[in-house]
């Protein structure tokens, strides 16, 4: 028992391994996870008491919880038995893939990573690529709801840029939780999407096994009140136009809804438009080809990040317009179902729609884009400010969400299209010669994109 035993150095360094990592498993990861929940539970409360929502217990769950309360759900095992027979799989093989997509799902959301640093980057980007405005804040309709609801924000999709724009603008209500797509799914986006309290979804996914997981996790952060964001419209608008509605995640939080539940459901419509979408072209170049897919690359963002550093230090960056958020008259689930007991989420969809275009904010470009479309590509300068004036003032009359640069020394309607002009013009989107106006030959998609942004209000 006491005889000498040797060893070579390589066995001796590994046991001492695994002895480490064995005493740092039992003894010392708990006492320092127990640490930094400690700091964190900290922080939430600090928070909380600044926050207009304070953040629900469910988003700051241990993410192996959330998963557990997804899979034990009874709806969901019962989709794994159907899975399972359909399948010819084993029960056990079908929930760890139920398993696998929910925590390919469920997001692993940070309180010190969301306010610490993902608000501070938003308002610095939001603040730095555009003159933020927010037309409507509807601040009386927001003050009068319940603060025990669910409010989930309801918008139009123009740009990647609305993630970050809203998480800065609702910085201090709440944390929002978002869907995202499977383009973000590439590092660094994924770890620090899902820190975010972002939820990656499968949008063509048809198996009824993912849909229900995803359901259910919809369902149990709606009913545990954490404030979400939807774009209805299921991506990007590649038309720069408004699209029809796909209902699978307002269906899964109207399913799961109760109307007896003491929790309403707060749905608040929000418009957003821009001066310039960063990714216009690429969003043109897609829009006749549906199978187009938008990918992730690091490469593509280092050279932005490089080019628009070098333009600051050069002195030759200038912002890019307007970034404009009008918000809309909220909708209770509760009372909208009382109303509409059948075909509730189609008429729903409808009707939300309905408010998030009723408030797409009028912005200079696009509104100079349009005469300048409807014109054939060619316009005399003095006409296009008549017509500019002219439809501003049928907008303001008919309450629209216009917004348009502060009067300065000239008339806003000249200070607004020498201002969309000149970004136009930088692009090499137009050519002002002899008091005309022109599209450039490559441009004529461009000024259409942006002309469709209020296709729907000229309509109307």
């Amino acid at each position: 028992m006491f005889t000498t035993v040797e060893l070579p150095v390589w066995a001796l360094v590994l046991i001492g391994l695994l002895a480490a990592v064995t005493a740092a498993s039992h003894l010392l990861f708990p006492s320092v996870r127990w640490f930094f929940r400690r700091r964190a539970e900290r922080v939430v409360a600090r928070l909380n008491s600044k926050l207009a929502r304070p953040i629900q217990p469910f988003k700051l769950a241990r993410r192996h919880d959330m998963i557990q309360n997804v899979l034990y759900d009874p709806d969901v095992i019962r989709a794994v038995n159907d899975y399972a027979d359909e399948m010819g799989v084993p029960d056990n093989v079908a929930f760890e893939t139920a398993e696998r997509y929910a925590r390919e799902i469920v997001p692993s959301f940070s309180a010190t990573v969301y306010f610490g640093l993902g608000t501070r980057v938003a308002k610095w980007m939001s603040r730095t690529l555009y003159r933020v405005r927010v037309v409507n804040p509807r601040s009386g309709a927001m003050a009068a709801i319940d603060p025990e609801a669910t409010v989930v924000y309801i918008m139009n999709h123009r740009s990647n840029m609305d993630y970050i724009l809203v998480t800065y603008l609702a910085a201090r209500d709440s944390a929002l939780s978002y869907a995202v797509g499977e383009w973000a799914r590439a590092w660094p986006l994924r770890p620090l999407i899902k820190m975010m309290g972002g939820y990656f979804i499968r949008r063509k996914s048809l198996n009824p096994l993912y849909r229900r997981v995803l359901a259910r996790y919809v369902q149990l952060s709606t009913k545990e009140g954490v404030a979400q964001a939807v774009f209805p419209e299921g991506g990007l608008s590649r038309t720069g136009a408004l699209g029809k509605p796909k209902l699978g995640l307002i269906s899964y939080i109207v399913d799961g809804f109760k109307p007896d539940s003491t929790r309403d459901v707060v749905f608040v419509p929000v418009g957003m438009n821009y001066d310039r979408v960063l990714e216009d072209r690429v969003l043109v170049a897609a829009a006749g080809d549906k199978t187009a897919k938008f990918r992730f690359r690091i490469s593509h963002v280092a050279r932005y990040i490089g080019r628009h550093l070098w333009q600051r230090l050069t002195g030759k960056f200038h912002r890019l317009g307007f970034a404009a958020v009008a918000f809309g008259s909220p909708v209770s689930l509760r009372e909208f179902i009382a109303s509409n007991p059948k075909q509730t989420t189609e008429l729903l969809g409808v009707e939300l729609m309905k408010r998030v275009s009723a408030v797409v904010p009028i912005l200079p470009v696009p509104l100079v884009c349009r005469h300048i479309q409807a014109a054939g590509g060619k316009i005399e300068r003095a006409k296009l400010e008549l017509l500019f004036e002219e439809d501003l003032e049928r907008f303001r009359a008919a309450r629209r969400e216009v917004c348009m640069p502060s009067e300065t020394g000239e008339a806003t309607c000249t200070r607004a299209v020498k201002e969309a002009l000149r970004m136009l013009e930088v692009r090499g989107l137009i050519h002002l010669s002899g008091g005309f106006v022109e599209v450039s030959d490559k441009a004529p998609e461009v000024i259409a994109y942006y002309a469709a942004s209020l296709q729907h209000l000229v309509a109307t």
